[in-house]
């Protein structure tokens, strides 16, 4: 199904956007949950798929992990059950995802569905991220309060809350309501009926994790070998003092990592990786590039995986990431890496001109084969298995 977002961004960017929260009434109607609570339930029990359960019991909070073998045990009230990047593994709840892609695509995270039963939920929390809470079935209320201090507290392992706060938006959402709430403001809802909710969060990596990620790019490809050097180092009298001028030339050693291209290159590459497993798996027998180039002429569809992450940089058009790899992108296949990392799904229509460079043929022709990118038809074909 596709979702059509009556929203316009530029005014939600300008008033909105990691400045305060809002309801948006109505704003995918009408709503048609793309999944049930039972097929969420099924998701939980696969290994490779995360997913909790977050429940209370007389004031108790518990937090379980899955895999799960059964809910059987589980009350009518007090529970909900949560997993995560559903985006990954699900395709109809992926286009839940479509309609937000006016944002970059690689701040876009996952795809969070919980299903809450009356009295559900996690508790008052704040979230460092940006996120889009989607209401599918069912009713739930919701407290967001304002930025400030919330001290932290867990109250199980698993689980962080903050203390109770005031309410600047104290609303119940109906299917096809949103509520967008920015980083550090504390929030909290429970479902008033049964419910399914859709988070669509937003990564916002912070200064430790960017140079941890850095710090592993140039592990992996033996950079960052260059030393530091004093050629025009004086005598001291005071041999334990560290002068401003050393730290200067420290300072300029890190900082001259950040300024290398390479190291644009090692970021977007870290950024591309996905937090969560993907449902990757290579083409066996593979397709030879004729059997591409015919699929490409029936007017069909490809697809990217779900949860793919494939970016470019604007300064290097020769080069893109996918999946925490870099590739080199063949002369000719240039336009056609465009394509592919702008849009996770394209009518082959669009693709022939492309393709008929050879080298954009092949290159195409390996990620298909990878895994990367499928065609619609063969998804189809294997559902009807």
């Amino acid at each position: 199904m596709t979702y059509q977002l009556a929203l316009n961004w530029d005014d939600f960017l300008a008033t909105y956007w990691q400045k305060k929260p809002v309801v948006l009434r109505q704003a995918l109607a009408p709503f048609v949950d793309p999944l049930t609570a039972d097929e969420l339930a099924g998701m939980a029990m696969e290994e490779q798929i995360d997913s909790r359960l977050v429940s209370r019991c007389h004031g108790q909070w518990q937090v379980a992990h899955g895999p799960f073998t059964s809910f059987d045990e589980l009350g009518e009230t007090d529970w909900s059950l949560l997993v995560q990047a559903v985006d990954h593994w699900h395709p109809q709840a992926a286009e839940l995802m479509e309609p937000f892609r006016q944002l970059p695509n690689w701040r876009l995270d996952d795809l969070m569905i919980s299903f809450s039963v009356p009295g559900g939920g996690v508790g008052p929390h704040i979230d460092q991220y940006d996120v889009f809470i989607i209401q599918g079935m069912g009713r739930r209320r919701w407290r967001v309060g304002d930025r400030g201090q919330h001290p932290q507290h867990c109250p199980t392992p698993g689980l962080l809350q903050v203390p109770e706060f005031e309410p600047l938006i104290d609303v119940e959402l109906e299917a096809g309501d949103i509520l967008y709430i920015p980083p550090g403001f504390p929030h909290d809802g429970y479902a008033l009926t049964p419910a399914l909710n859709y988070s669509v969060g937003f990564r916002a990596p912070n200064q430790r994790e960017l140079f941890s990620q850095l710090a592993d790019q140039l592990i992996a490809q033996d950079g960052g070998n260059r030393r530091y050097a004093d050629p025009d180092l004086t005598p001291r009298s005071a041999s334990g003092c560290v002068t401003s001028e050393d730290i200067q030339r420290l300072r300029e050693l890190m900082s001259s990592l950040l300024d290398d291209e390479a190291f644009a290159c090692q970021l977007v590459q870290s950024l591309s990786e996905a937090k969560h497993e993907l449902d990757l798996e290579p083409v066996d027998p593979p397709y030879a590039e004729g059997e591409i180039l015919d699929l490409v002429l029936q007017d069909d569809v490809v697809l990217r995986l779900g949860g793919l992450r494939a970016f470019y940089l604007q300064q290097t058009p020769g080069t893109c990431f996918i999946h925490g790899e870099q590739f080199a992108v063949p002369a000719g296949a240039e336009a056609l890496m465009r394509q592919l990392c702008d849009h996770t799904q394209l009518a082959t229509g669009a693709l022939r001109t492309a393709l008929e460079e050879p080298a954009a043929l092949a290159w195409f022709t390996m990620l298909i084969n990878a895994g990367y990118w499928y065609f619609a038809s063969d998804w189809q074909a294997e559902e009807v298995e």
